[in-house]
């Protein structure tokens, strides 16, 4: 199947026409009603400099449920013995930044590019879009960003510059989740290292439920300043 081409309108077709890649749409543009309404239907943007914007939904689809999180001896002893500090939200910019130098850094293509940035920053600006950001000292070891509609989390990029900077913010992003009575973190696409965390695999119809029953207002949350650990 042909991904459907959008038009002016921030409207998408059903999910679940995705080819078996995962492409929906082609077109359309970042702005943030348009970006809203994908990820209230599961899609995201995905694409390279030299591509057009490409949507997806992928089936099966990765999720964290906060309470099924596992984390390793050592990174429990890491947070018990604060070598880290955790803010939220107190540094967008630089951690999408970051996400996307990661990359880059290593010579490899990356989604992340000018264009998404700017989107993102606006939709952090609008209270969408939230950022976790793990320090040590005054230098940042890691940190991941997302979309927070309502009960769900939609996780984007994680970084580490230190070992174990990223997880350890994404173990404070669960216990945020989990006190805020969050339903469950969209992961996106399987990866070892989410899996090993606790993530699972659910079909592409199970996640839309998911969305139905966490999803009841996309009225923004606003920022999330203040520490954790």
């Amino acid at each position: 199947m042909c991904p459907f081409r959008l038009n002016k309108d921030p409207v998408f077709p059903s999910p679940l026409l995705a080819d078996a890649n995962g492409l929906l749409a082609i077109g359309g543009d970042l702005k943030p009603e348009r970006l809203i309404a994908a990820y209230r239907s599961g899609i995201f943007p995905w694409f390279t400099e030299d591509q057009p914007l490409l949507w997806w939904f992928l089936d099966p689809r990765l999720v964290l449920f906060p309470g099924e999180f596992t984390s390793s001896r050592r990174l429990r002893r890491e947070i018990r013995q604060g070598k880290f500090r955790v803010s939220f939200d107190l540094d967008f910019p630089q951690v999408i930044t970051a996400c996307a130098r990661v990359r880059t850094d290593q010579g490899e293509a990356t989604w992340i590019n000018r264009q998404m940035i700017d989107a993102y920053c606006h939709l952090h600006e609008l209270g969408y879009a939230h950022s976790v950001e793990c320090w040590q000292g005054d230098s940042l070891a890691g940190g991941l960003y997302g979309i927070a509609l309502d009960r769900v989390f939609f996780g984007e990029s994680m970084f580490t510059r230190i070992s174990n900077g990223s997880k350890i913010a994404l173990a404070a992003l669960v216990e945020r989740l989990r006190n805020n009575n969050f339903q469950c973190i969209d992961c996106q696409m399987t990866t070892r290292h989410l899996l090993s965390c606790g993530a699972r695999e659910i079909s592409g119809q199970e996640f839309l439920r998911q969305l139905d029953h966490g999803i009841h207002t996309t009225t923004p949350s606003g920022k999330w300043n203040h520490d954790t650990f």
